[in-house]
């Protein structure tokens, strides 16, 4: 109950850590005023960390969700201070990929790593992130991945427009540099031991953390969600993100990524029954969950099997309380696996809700018919109707 009893303070100062962030990250277009403190202006103004931007339309700070093609639908990508939620595909073949390229991202770029699985243990989870690309062979991978030779040439030189059209410019040629935002990975290969050795990452492991001798208070967060949300407001708080309490050393982003939430081995039975005991636990969670990150220089990632979640009421609750909402769909045992006009691809990416920041709504990504597929090295995101292309007769 600690943890729910921080509800209504973390809520009440919602904004301030990402506001915080936005003003030490001002843009040149800015007006550059007086500091309050009076103190000397000799100095840069702007406190550089790396792996993260100001978004172009609104100054709030941006870090990459690992995927480029991503974050170009998402507006530049994510926002420190929200939740990206990620509705896992049926069988859990592809978000759990979503779920490592954050991971991955964050180690690359030297931000502070909070993985939370009931499933997997974090160190586990760690030793199978995808390796970086070089830049000089990131071009190269996309187009041997486009390539086929069975594919007429006319053919192929449409997909690599449309695939250039989500890949950004190379930025430089060498070595993965961590400064940059938003790098490319090789699915098939892991990442270097001495990456995963140098950073700085936190493990929650939920069958580690809590005994099956807990006693279930009634009306209260399940004792998983109970424990992590006091994990994660404890690597808050002591290691100086929360943005009311500056940090000591170089200013730096935490990464959280929980792994299959609201599924029964966190103790919920939101996935079992229409109306369990637990229904609102998770929603109670989310809530204080956005709360400290709202407060805190932080975002996070949650895969969720939506699909077995019983009560709509309760999805459409999560999405709300969700800052960006993306759906898995994949066509593995589904008709949509031998039809000829999705045979490029392996599934459907949804972007069912994108942030409006600090507004009480939520928008609706513009951009429809998306598909990704996995093929050699590389995930990738295409609009699939350009398929419809090479079958001129097909009908829909």
């Amino acid at each position: 109950m600690a943890a729910v009893a921080t509800c209504g303070s973390v809520a009440a100062s919602t904004g301030s850590a990402v506001a915080t962030a936005s003003k030490s990250n001002v843009t040149s277009f800015q007006r550059r005023g007086p500091r309050a403190s009076g103190t000397n202006d000799s100095g840069p103004r702007l406190v550089s960390i790396a792996g993260t931007r100001p978004s172009v339309r609104n100054g709030q700070l941006l870090v990459s969700t690992g995927l480029p093609a991503l974050d170009q639908l998402l507006g530049g990508g994510l926002a420190v201070g929200t939740v990206l939620l990620i509705e896992e595909d049926k069988y859990n073949i592809y978000s759990p990929l979503l779920f490592k390229y954050f991971l991955a991202e964050g180690t690359v770029s030297g931000h502070t790593l909070l993985v939370a699985s009931a499933k997997e243990d974090p160190a586990n989870i760690l030793q199978e992130l995808p390796a970086p690309l070089l830049d000089d062979k990131c071009k190269k991978e996309f187009d041997e991945d486009v390539y086929d030779h069975k594919t007429p040439e006319s053919n192929i030189k449409m997909r690599i427009a449309w695939r250039y059209q989500l890949l950004p410019k190379m930025e430089q040629i060498g070595p993965v540099s961590s400064s940059r935002f938003g790098h490319y990975y090789d699915a098939s290969k892991r990442m270097p031991q001495e990456l995963i050795e140098a950073s700085n990452w936190h493990g929650f492991f939920l069958p580690e953390k809590i005994s099956s001798t807990v006693k279930v208070e009634p009306c209260s967060l399940t004792p998983g969600y109970t424990k992590l949300l006091q994990f994660i407001q404890n690597i808050i708080y002591e290691e100086g993100f929360d943005g009311s309490n500056p940090q000591k050393k170089q200013r730096n982003i935490l990464r959280i990524g929980i792994q299959n939430l609201g599924s029964p081995l966190w103790g919920d039975d939101i996935c079992c029954a229409e109306n369990g005991g637990n229904s609102h636990s998770l929603t109670k969670f989310l809530y204080v969950l956005r709360g400290l990150l709202r407060t805190s220089l932080s975002a996070c990632i949650i895969t969720m099997p939506t699909h077995l979640i019983q009560n709509k009421a309760i999805i459409a609750r999560v999405t709300t309380l969700s800052d960006i909402v993306v759906g898995l769909e994949s066509f593995i045992g589904s008709e949509r696996e031998t039809n000829p006009l999705y045979k490029d691809y392996h599934g459907l990416i949804h972007i069912r809700q994108i942030p409006r920041l600090n507004n009480l709504i939520c928008d609706e990504s513009d951009v429809k018919d998306l598909a990704f597929k996995l093929k050699r090295k590389l995930f990738t995101i295409e609009c699939w109707r350009k398929s419809l292309w090479s079958f001129p007769n097909l009908k829909i």
